[in-house]
């Protein structure tokens, strides 16, 4: 298909036009930073639930499942299981305590724990992390959608970038949220077309499709070696493991999900209701990719020479196997995936720099002047991340490792932050930043000597383990470098005690028995 048709073109074009009404619909609402910010604590408990869903599934998702499922097998989903323990945790403890710990940005609770420069590094932690996501998001759907279509590039980049700005500019998150329930759901009847014909069109139908995939174990969830160079279940259970302890504990996207609810029981279901929806989603988005394996062996139909990586054989197959119409839903949904983690990330962009920075460096501002900024920071943010996407169109392999190498590095070791300050009551401010130190220059060490391309070749001191790894390892030093340093200056205040998890469930059993 080398250019767009008009039925899909007019499924696109319905798509954006209804993107921008729901922005629009919120706008005059946006008054205070109570509702640009928190959507004043009023969102019910399902539609919070699928706007979480939403935003966890992004155009990465989209492609990397499919791409991955097709070149090996389900491995991926072992990380995705770890989001059940975490959500029994977060519902019965995390949730509860944020809300009533913080107004509206993750790292105050760093500030009334240890010091504003803890919550500055993870405030800046945060920033840097999600705004160099941002852009390779944009960049991958342009590159899909011109596979796709012939489409411009660069167009592709503006007319998403300029759509999601505008409604998440105007509607704030109340937009965001009702636009990730939209989305949600046009992300999913996507997937549907998508398996109806994977499952329909290859000879013996859905039978000898799933069957050629169960015997050439592309269902499987992978090796049960303990081996920790290779990516197998353990490496892929501890990342997910600690890469959603890290989500539920420190990161705005989650954390600001938990106050927007009327209840502490109503963010509860919220929250459990995502992780309950994006687990079969994903495991769907691994089925494409193995029913995609499936139907070119069972068709015979040959690959182009173009098709040189598995996250392209997905993309191919929409376009020349999916009608027209059909197939404009489903680049309706890639758009919907990477609109929804995108516009999440603005808003969440926008607390962090007006309560974590503005707020801090301009003391004394209104409510109208803060929320005048929050925008600003939507505007220039989105901005930005649109130009970066453009860019990546010019250099994409360079400036994605350059990229991914220093979000990894900056980023490192939150989690650890956030498990000395709510588990101990011995870690100070002196001893949490030994932690930190030590975790960014293992992190550093480690994502620069690993690899094929290495930074930096050490020979045999190279960093030997997988590199999803890393994270892992990262926080593990945060924890015990940091409690261990904090013995070293015993003059330094531990910090708040209420804001520990000892302290909270004290408050809540002197609650209870007042009752």
């Amino acid at each position: 298909m080398n250019s767009l048709r008009w039925l899909d073109f007019t499924v696109i074009l319905v798509y954006m036009i209804g993107m921008l009404v729901v922005g629009l619909r919120f706008a005059k609402r946006q008054t205070t930073t109570e509702s640009y910010f928190v959507a004043k604590r009023s969102i019910p408990s399902w539609a919070m639930g699928v706007s979480m869903f939403a935003t966890l599934i992004s155009s990465i998702t989209f492609i990397a499942y499919p791409g991955g499922a097709y070149a090996g097998n389900w491995a991926e989903l072992v990380s995705g299981f770890m989001v059940l323990g975490v959500l029994v945790l977060a519902g019965s403890v995390i949730i509860p305590f944020f809300r009533h710990a913080v107004g509206m940005s993750a790292y105050e609770y760093f500030q009334r724990r240890f010091s504003y420069s803890v919550r500055a590094y993870t405030s800046i932690g945060f920033l840097v992390g999600h705004f160099s996501k941002m852009g390779f998001v944009f960049y991958l759907v342009a590159l899909t959608v011109n596979s796709l279509t012939g489409w411009n590039m660069a167009g592709v980049i503006l007319v998403s970038g300029v759509v999601t700005v505008i409604y998440t500019y105007l509607g704030g998150l109340e937009a965001v949220i009702w636009t990730d329930v939209i989305q949600g759901f046009i992300l999913l009847f996507g997937l549907i077309i998508s398996l109806a014909y994977l499952l329909w069109l290859p000879p013996g139908g859905p039978g000898a499709a799933f069957a050629l995939a169960w015997d050439n174990h592309k269902i499987s969830l992978g090796s049960w070696d303990f081996d920790f160079s290779q990516k197998g279940v353990w490496v892929l259970s501890f990342y997910g493991l600690f890469w959603y302890l890290q989500k539920y504990t420190a990161d705005q996207t989650i954390v600001q999900r938990y106050l927007v609810a009327k209840s502490d029981r109503e963010a509860m279901r919220g929250m459990a209701l995502g992780a309950i929806l994006c687990i079969p989603c994903w495991a769907l988005f691994l089925l494409v990719g193995s029913l995609c394996w499936s139907f070119y062996k069972l068709t015979g139909e040959a690959l182009p020479a173009h098709i040189t990586k598995p996250d392209q054989v997905y993309p191919y197959f929409i376009s020349t196997h999916i009608p027209a119409g059909l197939a404009g839903v489903i680049m309706a949904s890639l758009f919907a995936a990477a609109m929804s983690t995108i516009s999440s990330d603005l808003n969440c962009l926008s607390v962090v720099g007006v309560e974590d920075f503005y707020a801090k460096i301009k003391r004394d501002t209104t409510d109208a002047q803060r929320l005048f900024m929050g925008k600003l920071f939507v505007a220039v943010a989105g901005a930005l991340c649109t130009v970066v996407a453009l860019l990546l169109t010019t250099s994409a392999s360079n400036a994605l490792s350059l990229y991914f190498s220093v979000t990894s590095i900056v980023a490192a070791g939150v989690f650890g932050v956030f498990f000395l300050a709510f588990m101990s009551t011995r870690a100070n401010t002196p001893g949490v930043w030994c932690g930190i130190i030590a975790s960014l220059l293992f992190t550093a060490y480690a994502t620069l000597t690993s690899g094929k391309a290495k930074l930096l070749d050490l020979g045999a001191w190279n960093y030997r383990w997988h590199d999803v790894m890393i994270a892992t390892l990262a926080h593990l030093v945060v924890i015990v470098v940091g409690y261990l340093a904090s013995f070293l200056f015993p003059s330094a205040p531990a910090g708040d005690r209420r804001m520990t998890f000892w302290g909270w469930r004290e408050r809540r059993r002197d609650a209870a028995e007042a009752k």
